[in-house]
């Protein structure tokens, strides 16, 4: 792997990234890029894929793309495997992507609803984790990073299946991060705030999209979490003090 910053915080490391075709996903791409990260991209749509990876390349970095649905869990299986052959370890592994789902009182789900909501953003990175977490452990200083958000603690009413899936992968992650405890690798939750993103605005259609903190401006809690020398384990890390 070639860096594109030898000197960056992640100079020389692999990093995948799950949501990489827009929003925090995509500027954690940038940056992580920008730290000397070599990326391995995974998003639905081809097209953004390709847009992140223009702006990687235009940075100097380097990227890997695989245009993935998470909810194909014999691909991630298989995923694991390839990485193997090709780089031999995964030193950073971010679960971004997530769906909303909808907004609707508890009992009112559509069962397909609340179900691509349990497999987007809770069982995707459970299947992950199956698959990516031997790799990490062969990485001096594995890490493992995924996002979260405030309603996973807040029961917000209305917010029932996104608040769920999100306070399971908090418990699983940190079921994850005691097992882990005694290795190289760490494993930690990022709660990104209010940022402007598509989900974000799905959930407030009438916000003031203009006045909300921009994704590329909460990529350093993710610089910090990915970064060898980080000694957190099973946390929750508040991207916005």
């Amino acid at each position: 792997m070639t860096e594109a910053n030898p000197g960056g915080r992640l100079a020389g490391r692999l990093a995948l990234i799950t949501g990489a075709s827009r929003g925090i996903g995509a500027a954690v791409a940038k940056r992580f890029a920008a730290e000397g990260a070599h990326l391995v991209l995974i998003a639905r749509t081809v097209g953004g894929l390709e847009e992140t990876d223009d702006a990687v390349r235009a940075a100097g970095g380097q990227a890997t793309l695989l245009p993935l649905d998470l909810r194909q869990y014999d691909k991630i299986d298989q995923m694991g495997a390839a990485l193997y052959e090709r780089f031999g370890r995964l030193d950073i592994l971010v679960g971004n992507a997530g769906v909303l789902g909808a907004l609707s009182p508890t009992g009112h789900f559509g069962p397909k609803v609340w179900q691509e909501v349990m497999d987007v953003n809770l069982t995707a990175n459970w299947r992950l984790i199956r698959s990516l977490d031997p790799l990490l452990r062969l990485s001096p200083s594995g890490r493992a990073i995924f996002v979260t958000a405030s309603v996973a603690q807040e029961a917000t009413p209305f917010w029932g299946a996104y608040a769920a899936s999100k306070a399971g992968l908090e418990t699983l992650v940190r079921c994850y991060a005691g097992e882990v405890a005694n290795t190289p690798v760490r494993a930690n939750l990022i709660d990104p705030g209010i940022v402007r993103t598509a989900l974000r605005a799905q959930g407030f259609p009438l916000e003031n999209k203009s006045a909300l903190t921009s994704p590329e401006a909460v990529t350093g809690a993710f610089v910090d979490l990915a970064a060898a020398d980080c000694a957190l384990n099973g946390q929750i890390v508040t991207a916005q003090a």
